[in-house]
């Protein structure tokens, strides 16, 4: 049975910055009502002034704010999970129109939605890519697709538009000679993971976007090879962030910062751990929390693929992506400064030393605001 395939194209240039300014418009328009018309859903404080963060977690998976919270990194904050997200691009939009608190994404979703005018700043990197964790562009054995210029005319299969797979696959095309012109050619088309090696097989599409268990098991079943990988463009890279508000960070300082420990503890932690050990974790906290949900996809973690201890942004990391915006047409030069998206302020790990880590048996070590001294790595 063939699968159906959702196809749009993306705007480029003056059009995609009408669309994203429109956009941002709009995100402040209803960041506003909601800020008015709903003050009750603002994160709250308890008598003894602890914060209760609401979040979008993600269906059979373990978020390093939720492992940080089992843990017990967190003193000042506490978690209120209201659902699972269906994408980056909407988690960041959830917090930044007041639905949730934080929100991860993309690091070039973030500074699309930043460029649109949205008042968010990035505290700490949360996904990567590393040896073992990565997504690569796959086609079929024999596919006559083996270069960038190939796929001109051809279809590559993703998760969603506008986020991470969208940015690097334009940016493979780009450093591999397109011209702008050309990678309009390249269709990019919404593929849910689940379907993406079907469609492949079937050939709906040509190149098929695959990572963590779906390409585990595809490679298993063999027939595929790699047209590139996001690993092969830039080495161990951390692609991704968690994002507040400005206006929640001016007022809740204290509780960010307690957040971005938590975490930048909790990703230390799976960075120091045993696979196994951070597995049978995640695998308690999923039966725990009574969700319904079942363990399957934990089994095949293998990583964060964080590349720095702790979580810490590079510059780079941010600025490649308002480059890549500034060379699309999205932003002008000099418009963005990578500088104003982020922050490491709150990062006990950015002063080069780090925080107490937890023990060999995976319990939880002192929680502390600042960083170990004598701690290094």
């Amino acid at each position: 049975m063939s699968l159906p395939i959702l196809t749009r194209r993306r705007p480029t240039g003056a059009r995609t910055r009408r669309r994203l300014l429109a956009a941002g418009a709009a995100l402040v328009a209803a960041a506003a009502a909601l800020t008015s018309a709903c003050s009750t859903q603002t994160a709250s404080a308890t008598g003894d002034g602890t914060v209760t963060l609401r979040y979008q977690g993600s269906t059979g998976q373990v978020t390093l704010p939720e492992l940080a919270d089992d843990l017990g990194y967190f003193t000042k904050v506490k978690l209120d999970w209201v659902g699972d997200t269906t994408s980056g691009p909407q988690d960041i939009q959830s917090a930044a129109t007041g639905q949730t608190d934080f929100g991860g994404a993309f690091n070039g979703a973030i500074a699309k939605l930043v460029a649109a005018g949205s008042p968010i700043t990035s505290v700490i990197s949360y996904y990567g890519s590393d040896d073992v964790t990565f997504n690569g562009y796959y086609v079929l054995d024999g596919s006559p697709v083996k270069t960038a210029k190939d796929l001109i005319g051809k279809k590559v299969g993703m998760n969603t538009l506008g986020a991470h797979h969208e940015f690097v696959v334009r940016e493979w095309l780009a450093e591999q000679g397109l011209t702008p012109d050309e990678i309009k050619q390249v269709q990019l088309v919404v593929v849910p993971p689940v379907s993406t090696e079907q469609a492949l097989r079937e050939k709906q599409i040509d190149v098929g976007t695959l990572g963590g268990v779906f390409r585990d098991s595809a490679l298993k079943r063999g027939g595929l090879r790699p047209l590139f990988t996001d690993a092969s463009l830039y080495g161990k890279f951390s692609y991704g962030t968690y994002v507040f508000r400005d206006d929640f960070i001016a007022k809740n300082k204290d509780a960010v910062a307690d957040f971005t420990q938590g975490v930048a503890r909790a990703i230390r932690w799976t960075q120091t751990q045993p696979r196994d050990v951070v597995i049978a974790r995640y695998t308690t906290i999923i039966e725990g929390r009574g969700r319904q949900e079942n363990t399957d996809l934990v089994q095949y973690w293998k990583s964060t693929g964080v590349s720095a201890p702790g979580g810490v942004i590079a510059d780079k990391e941010i600025a490649l992506w308002v480059n890549w915006l500034v060379r699309e047409g999205t932003l002008r030069k000099g418009e963005l400064d990578p500088k104003d998206l982020y922050t490491n302020e709150f990062n006990p790990y950015s002063n080069g030393t780090y925080a107490p880590d937890a023990g060999p048996d995976g319990t939880a070590a002192p929680t502390a605001a600042a960083p170990s001294p004598a701690a290094t790595s």
